[in-house]
């Protein structure tokens, strides 16, 4: 006995094939008295895969007439059907949410009497644009309910890429600590240059600022903002001005490009006792060690961004695969209060 379409869902009378079918992959929901419903998404997929044959007004529905339907009763069917179809086809037991998320996804063989979802999924396009401060609340809101959460991208083509998203909460084993007695340095374009070798052995052996130039300690505008914060780093101009943080924190808005976006994150990561060097090469603000550069690998790749930032897919595909290729982790630290570092990491379900 085929189900028969009713608006937004599809019925199974025959309590003997709709317990077959709930049985075999968790689909639909029992209904007291016998029968099964199944929810739109559930029944296209069991029509493209010849599970099931669905009737409207006692007409056998193809399975393009189905999805033409489905399509008319929930907006962006198409993205989520991909998805749930894609999950599917991996072994997965799915099912539609009404929330804000599109899936939950459960263990490959699970009950749906006795399990949970691992997964809270967002099936979205990769025209769309992920703004950060939607996508921070989806992170706490899932890591609140024990779950994953994970962003199902389809291309043009209809092909997927899965995104896991998470918040951390990185440190490192450097902290900051001041001297007796603060650095004397010299403001040459954008860097100030130390040249008595007991600051720089304090600063660049010691504090991993910097590097060296023959004899001469070089420090980057962010660095120097942050150290003469500190009290630890006293600079003059060539003409022998004295510079305040205020002065250098202005001279580093007027020439480089985000500097205090940059400066906020640098202090907070120094704070929390991470050495942090320039991420230029690797396409981010910023490459971070856990430990001393000497030692250690950098850990991770971090760019800052603006709390209220909206990004696009093809972006973060470039950032998180870049990422992948020099085997770092790439974070967002996200300015405001609280901040926030997020996790954008490519996964295979």
């Amino acid at each position: 006995m085929p189900g028969e379409l009713n608006e937004d869902t599809v019925i199974i009378s025959d309590q003997k094939e709709g317990t077959q079918i709930y049985n075999k992959g968790n689909f639909g929901y029992p209904m007291s008295g016998g029968g099964l419903e199944l929810d739109l998404i559930e029944a296209t997929f069991l029509v493209e895969s010849e599970r099931l044959q669905v009737t409207k007004d006692g007409v056998p529905m193809s399975f393009a007439e189905m999805f033409n339907h489905s399509s008319t009763q929930y907006d962006r069917f198409d993205i989520a059907y991909l998805v749930y179809r894609d999950m599917r086809s991996r072994g997965f037991v799915v099912k539609a949410e009404s929330g804000h998320f599109d899936l939950s996804v459960f263990p490959r063989g699970s009950v749906m009497s006795n399990s949970r979802p691992m997964y809270l999924v967002r099936a979205v396009s990769e025209r769309d644009v992920l703004e950060l401060d939607v996508f921070s609340k989806e992170v706490a809101h899932t890591e609140s309910k024990g779950k994953k959460l994970l962003y199902g991208v389809v291309d043009e083509e209809g092909d997927l890429t899965y995104y896991h998203m998470s918040s951390r909460d990185p440190r490192g084993r450097s902290l900051h600590s001041s001297s007796k007695y603060a650095a004397e340095g010299r403001l040459i374009g954008e860097r100030v240059l130390i040249t008595e070798e007991s600051h720089i052995e304090y600063l660049g052996k010691k504090g991993f600022y910097g590097k060296m130039m023959g004899n001469i300690l070089q420090l980057s505008l962010i660095e120097s903002c942050f150290i003469m914060e500190m009290g630890d780093l006293n600079v003059t101009t060539q003409s022998g001005e004295e510079m305040t943080p205020e002065k250098m924190i202005e001279l580093g808005v007027k020439t480089q490009e985000e500097f205090e976006l940059r400066l906020d994150a640098f202090r907070d990561m120094r704070k929390r006792g991470m050495v942090v060097k320039t991420g230029f090469k690797y396409g981010a603000h910023f490459r971070v060690y856990e430990g001393s550069p000497d030692t250690d690998h950098a850990k991770y790749l971090v760019h800052s961004v603006p709390g209220d930032k909206m990004m696009m897919w093809p972006e973060i595909s470039r950032t998180v695969r870049l990422s992948g290729g020099v085997k770092k982790e790439i974070l967002f630290c996200r300015a405001g209060e609280p901040r926030e570092y997020l996790e954008f990491k490519w996964f295979r379900p």
